[in-house]
């Protein structure tokens, strides 16, 4: 059984909530608890406890975490769509009182070499987990992280050098790559292999099932806001990692982000070392990605 606690930035893109349900789906998971970050993780926080309720996973804890990044030096970029149709303004939802790096910490030292950490938005939350409690390094089974980008796997010429998660908080992300942890690296070279279509989409709504149709959902609005009939499933596949880490292909690898001050830096430069601490993803199976996603949603059937 893989414990673990998914760091999430659901609300724009499609890809969080789709993990988040990837989850909750998958028996090899469980969940001990969900927290939130980056823009406005109180109304992140109400998201995932509605997307629970639809799943009928209420007894999941959700932990708002922090809003802004580490050095408050990056302009926070939000869709302005986040929560539309999910939930309404004055709706009531309940989650934890107590701080996501709390519950973090907390959780990790508690359980030492059990807990997977899986952040699938920036790296805040968990930056500020390990300058609390250092040992959460040694401690953590591992972190999956959907973050980064090498450009060294075959399509490494032609996707972009620097990803949302990273830019968004260069020095928290800094932070996490050199503190020693074991980590996974699943960055752009894999999750823009990974797409789903209008035909997914369909299938979800059609699936009758309440959370199926609340993803449908939100991922027509994103087709809406991109003016596009797909997207990629960056988030999904972090998880997935826990149930099926046979889908990438990886390289041990050290990490250094590098940045300045201006707001769209923040790459990270993959190099051989022999203290290499990051499994990065060069390459993945992207058709049984999807078969696995659409099955698990689904409840096996796929087609």
């Amino acid at each position: 059984m893989n414990r673990v606690i998914i760091d999430t930035d659901i609300g724009s893109d499609i890809d969080d909530a789709m993990a988040i349900a990837l989850a909750m789906r998958s028996p090899e998971i469980t969940i001990e608890g969900i927290t939130t970050v980056y823009g406005d993780a109180h109304l992140r926080a109400r998201m995932v406890a509605k997307m629970l309720q639809y799943g009928g996973r209420q007894d999941v804890p959700v932990f708002a975490g922090i809003d802004q990044p580490l050095l408050h030096n990056r302009e926070v970029w939000m869709a302005g769509h986040e929560g539309v149709g999910l939930i309404e303004e004055s709706e009531e939802l309940i989650y934890e009182d107590k701080h996501a790096v709390d519950f973090i910490v907390e959780t990790v030292m508690a359980n030492p070499g059990q807990i997977t950490l899986i952040p699938i938005g920036p790296l805040t939350n968990i930056a500020a987990s390990i300058v609390r409690e250092p040992r959460i390094a040694r401690n953590v089974k591992e972190i999956i992280l959907m973050g980064g980008v090498a450009r060294l796997g075959d399509n490494g010429a032609d996707i972009r050098h620097v990803e949302h998660n990273i830019v968004s908080d260069p020095e928290s992300a800094s932070l996490v790559f050199r503190s020693g942890a074991p980590i996974v690296m699943v960055g752009l070279d894999v999750t823009l292999k990974v797409v789903i279509s209008e035909r997914e989409r369909r299938q979800l709504q059609e699936s009758g099932d309440s959370l199926n149709v609340a993803l449908a959902g939100m991922m027509e609005r994103w087709f809406q806001y991109n003016n596009e009939d797909f997207t990629f499933m960056h988030d999904p596949l972090t998880v997935a990692l826990v149930i099926d880490r046979s889908l990438v292909k990886t390289k041990k690898m050290k990490v250094n982000v590098e940045y300045d001050h201006r707001l769209k830096t923040g790459q990270t430069i993959a190099m051989q070392a022999e203290d290499a601490n990051v499994d990065i993803c060069l390459d993945v199976d992207p058709d049984r990605m999807v078969k696995l996603l659409m099955e698990r949603l689904l409840g096996g059937d796929s087609e």
